[in-house]
């Protein structure tokens, strides 16, 4: 079984939710309920692989506090290594604060670490073995932007293979750095919004047709809706199975462990959408992008059923 790389952000989420609007400055709501779990698209996405039976190490920066304590301890006891993980005295470990409610999310992150992550703190021979590299919140991982290009250099020259989430961009300025990437990127994976942003298309055929390189192939995630890529450049869509959702938080970074685990597999790439928008509404049923994030047996079981 190939064995995954997860290079990215650490931090805490901090989740409200049962209301389903945002408090005004000056102004206070009540929520019903709360729960802190593991958040960071990156961490979300490696508890998935892991609770899939995949094998899954990650590199990353925490701060010497409870927060980054707590973030090990639940990769841990999901099956993830951590030894590329550096602890830092001098930072402090990422928090997110999200709003939620069933039909979205708002989040307001203090990066912390995260932002202090840089190409220096990954150990040496990182690609030594065969293996794939995944990579998300490409805009949120700050200390690492100047050094993607070496970095997946580095990994394609020593046979790996590469998906990429781009996560959200908070400046809003969506350097297209990120499209320069391409071509060394196997597996494309934005949501919708961040589909739009890259490519300045609203539709998302067109948009997946704007990106066609004739080597990465794009997913568009699309939340409710499921998920689409071009099959022999005609639109796919794969609908999840109905599930009333609890909470979407992490709902995509679930989505791109079920999508990675089945193509790593070889399995082909309807069958790979069809596995991932099953982790991606399971997720959904519990509070926080890992409570919930299912097993292979329960994968297997929701595959059966749906399709």
């Amino acid at each position: 079984m190939v064995p995954v790389l997860v290079i990215g952000e650490l931090n805490v989420d901090l989740i409200l939710s049962g209301h389903g609007d945002l408090p005004a400055f000056g102004s206070e709501i009540i929520v019903r309920d709360f729960a802190m779990t593991l958040g960071s698209a990156s961490a979300i996405c490696a508890s998935g692989l892991a609770r899939l039976g995949r094998p899954v190490s990650f590199a990353g920066k925490v701060g010497q506090d409870p927060w980054g304590d707590y973030c090990l301890r639940v990769l841990r006891e999901a099956g993830v290594t951590l030894d590329a993980v550096v602890r830092d005295a001098r930072a402090k470990t990422g928090v997110t604060v999200s709003i939620t409610a069933a039909h979205d999310r708002a989040l307001v992150t203090y990066p912390g670490a995260m932002a202090t992550f840089m190409a220096g703190d990954l150990p040496d021979r990182l690609f030594a073995s065969p293996g794939h590299l995944h990579v998300s919140s490409f805009y949120l991982q700050s200390g690492m932007r100047s050094s993607w290009c070496t970095v997946f250099e580095q990994a394609r020259a020593s046979g790996w293979s590469i998906s990429l989430d781009p996560g959200c961009d908070p400046a809003n300025a969506w350097d297209l750095d990120l499209v320069a990437l391409l071509p060394f990127v196997d597996v494309l994976l934005p949501n919708e919004v961040e589909l739009q942003a890259l490519t300045g298309k609203a539709d998302p055929v067109e948009a997946l047709r704007d990106l066609a390189n004739g080597r990465t192939l794009t997913i568009a995630k699309l939340g409710a809706r499921g998920a689409m890529a071009l099959i022999d450049n005609q639109p796919v869509l794969v609908a999840p199975p109905p599930m009333t959702p609890v909470d979407t938080t992490g709902a995509g970074d679930s989505f791109n462990a079920g999508f990675l685990h089945a193509w790593l597999d070889g399995q082909s790439v309807g069958a790979a959408l069809r596995s991932g928008v099953a982790c991606g509404a399971l997720s959904t049923q519990g509070l926080g992008g890992v409570a919930a994030q299912p097993t292979a047996e329960a994968l297997a079981q929701c595959l059966q059923g749906a399709w």
